[in-house]
């Protein structure tokens, strides 16, 4: 088989995969009850009040600060807010936490944070591209899981990136992503808790996939 062959066969595979993922997910949320655990959840959230999305974003934030992945709590987003305000919290939470490590690793950490990167080889291939291409590669990286988000957060804090080019860059490119998550994680619930296939909500995950892809294609082929 040559090479393009196997690379269109590999392409071919992962909506394959991704679709089978997503009747596994469902099966196992049916299986264990997850549909009752989701249906409590909401009201609890709405019982906050004002202070529910603050709550939600304080986490997030404080959870990027100690380097904890955000990946469960912009899925849970989904979950507790719906599609669309769960896009907005996560927007908000995600580029506040950005932001907040940037300035930890640049005004506060930078001793601390350049001996714990420096021997980190995902850091300085981070380091060279920035060199070269800056604002882009904030905007690129930031499409694609190249490199881990608390890396990213910490990282470029000590890179000669702007702050505001850093802030704006993060916050329009996570938001596909964001997006990903959240309404497929709203989808997911709607399916689980409702008995229906929420069309929209697919379509927008699939167009979300599909930007996320040809950025991915476009940057393999440019910068990487």
């Amino acid at each position: 088989m040559t090479e393009p062959t196997q690379a269109t066969s590999r392409q071919l595979w992962k909506p394959l995969v991704l679709v089978g993922g997503v009747l596994l997910l469902l099966g196992l949320a049916r299986f264990l009850g997850l549909d009752a655990y989701l249906q409590k959840l909401e009201p609890w959230i709405a019982s906050l009040g004002p202070w529910g999305p603050l709550v939600f974003i304080g986490v997030y934030v404080l959870a990027a600060v100690v380097a904890i992945p955000g990946s469960a709590l912009t899925l849970v987003a989904g979950v507790l807010f719906g599609a669309v305000w769960g896009v907005i919290w996560v927007s908000v939470a995600s580029t506040l936490a950005a932001a907040v490590c940037f300035l930890i690793a640049r005004y506060f950490a930078r001793e601390a944070m350049e001996r714990s990167l420096q021997d980190n080889a995902q850091f300085q291939k981070l380091d060279r591209l920035t060199a070269k291409q800056g604002a882009l590669i904030v905007a690129v990286v930031r499409l694609l899981p190249i490199f881990p988000f608390n890396l990213l957060n910490y990282g470029f804090g000590l890179t000669r990136v702007p702050f505001v080019t850093y802030v704006w860059w993060s916050w329009v490119c996570m938001l596909p992503g964001t997006v990903l998550y959240v309404v497929g994680a709203d989808a997911l619930k709607q399916a689980v808790t409702q008995g229906r296939v929420p069309w929209t909500l697919v379509v927008i995950v699939v167009l979300a996939l599909g930007v996320l892809s040809a950025v991915g294609v476009w940057a393999r082929k440019r910068l990487l």
